[in-house]
């Protein structure tokens, strides 16, 4: 069973093209079976929240809140490493500010 904070290597559909690639991503939660995960990216200039290498990314990186899609148990190749328990507040805390936003 995958957790929140669980930071997957995964099989992930860009939105502008129809190109698959392995990308990195944190789990949000999952629920019968899929995966609800928030990508990852090494362009620090994109919003989002803060990955540093000290915290496990492979360099510097955002956690991407509108980057976020359902993949399947077999769309993960491996674990990477788990955020620690503040940064799991973090991704929990902002993703509540983006729903109450809309509403």
């Amino acid at each position: 069973m995958r957790r929140l904070g669980e930071v997957v290597l995964a099989e992930m559909q860009f939105t502008d093209t129809f190109e698959i690639k392995q990308r990195p991503a944190v789990v949000l939660f999952e629920e019968y079976g899929n995966i609800v995960v928030a990508g990852i990216t090494s362009n620090t200039d994109m919003k989002g929240i803060p990955l540093s290498k000290k915290e496990g990314a492979i360099k510097e990186s955002v956690i991407k809140l509108n980057y976020i899609f359902t993949v399947s148990e077999k769309m993960i190749k491996k674990s990477l490493f788990s955020l620690s328990a503040e940064k799991k507040k973090v991704v929990v805390t902002e993703i509540v500010k983006k729903l109450q936003a809309r509403s």
